[in-house]
């Protein structure tokens, strides 16, 4: 434990990672910011948006989102340059010749990846989603039409065990749906119970879903029941806002509030169930990125090479940028085919971890 003691070195070390780090990307959301205005400012004009809601609703949360969506990115430029400057002044040589090996001369980069890693995970699970909700309400108020007001079709859920649900068209301005089917089966998949209504209404006062003009069907082994009203109440657990969330909504969750919506939608039977298991493994798996591109960064970079800072950070861009294209194609392979939302997340790192422990063994020592 000696040797993992904070030495003059590893406060130096540490300083120039954290600092290139925020630097870096302090200037990148100022452009973001500066083009982001520049493209959006006739909508907002347009909508007469207040200039203290485009500031506090929209901007102040827009850098959060921002900032945790190109964190990995920029840790790997800062590890890169930095480390590349290091070396070009002879300062990793010096290091190495002093008696500290490589292993130990990463101790202060993974403190600082740790630092990182802890910021970006607080920030997604906690902090973003709230920022985003506000962010994106302003957006369908000032600058889109409102996306999560369109009409859904062929609605089919699991609302409770064996009991499933059908919506045929559903509109959530109104929060009513036409063609509404409640079937509820034995334990042998043999149907018990059928309830269809013409229409059925979300009942804001109570709470509940209001089945209009319904007929049910009870059936005990050869007889059936038949019974017919005008509107009678059900007790499913889904609300309005189940039908009319857009893609987007997955960004808006808490880490508390996706394990419970997760849990929810396994017990509806839910086809988005993939995309919410795919948000909560790409949160776990973004934080982790930082420390497999901080070793790559320090072991491209360790080394004096003849094409100076900008080989090295060239090398650098072209595999981060790869990597975040085969994190994409990543997630799309478990969206749309049979690979398992965990393990297409966590894919990426598997792949540039063993990228990043072979550059390692070639890093000067």
């Amino acid at each position: 434990m000696k040797t993992l003691k904070i030495k003059i070195i590893d406060i130096y070390i540490i300083r120039k990672f954290l600092g290139t780090f925020f630097f870096c990307l302090l200037l990148i959301l100022t452009i973001a910011v500066v083009f982001d205005f520049a493209e959006k400012i006739d909508n907002f004009m347009e909508k007469s948006a207040p200039w203290k809601a485009v500031v506090f609703d929209y901007y102040l949360n827009f850098i959060p989102y921002f900032a945790t969506l190109f964190a990995p990115l920029f840790v790997f430029i800062s590890v890169i340059f930095f480390t590349s400057r290091m070396a070009v002044n002879t300062e990793i040589i010096a290091i190495l010749n002093s008696g500290m090996s490589f292993r130990r001369m990463l101790w202060p980069y993974f403190l600082s990846a740790t630092v990182i890693a802890i910021f970006i995970f607080l920030l997604t699970n906690f902090v973003i989603p709230q920022a985003n909700l506000k962010r994106m309400d302003f957006e369908d108020k000032y600058y889109r039409p409102q996306t999560r007001r369109v009409p859904v079709e062929n609605i089919h859920r699991q609302v409770f065990r064996n009991i499933l649900i059908y919506i045929e068209s559903y509109n959530p301005v109104y929060m009513r749906g036409r063609n509404f089917t409640i079937e509820k089966f034995n334990d042998d998949g043999k149907l018990v119970s059928k309830l269809s209504a013409t229409t059925v209404t979300w009942d804001s006062t109570l709470s509940k879903w209001i089945a209009l003009s319904y007929t049910i069907r009870n059936i005990s082994g050869n007889e059936e029941e038949i019974i017919k009203g005008n509107r009678i109440d059900t007790a499913l657990t889904i609300t309005p806002g189940d039908f009319s969330r857009g893609p987007g909504y997955v960004n808006t969750m808490t880490h508390r509030e996706l394990e419970d919506y997760i849990d929810l939608l396994r017990l509806q039977g839910s086809e988005e169930l993939k995309l919410f298991l795919i948000e909560k493994h790409r949160r776990y798996a973004n934080s982790f990125t930082v420390f497999i591109l901080t070793l790559i960064g320090v072991s491209l970079s360790s080394k004096k090479i003849r094409g100076g800072i900008g080989m090295n950070i060239g090398i650098g861009l072209a595999l981060s940028f790869s990597y975040i294209l085969f994190l994409q194609f990543a997630s799309q392979f478990s969206l749309k085919g049979n690979l398992g939302p965990m393990l297409a997340m966590w894919i990426p790192n598997i792949l540039y971890a063993v990228i990043a422990l072979v550059l390692y063994k070639l890093a000067p020592k």
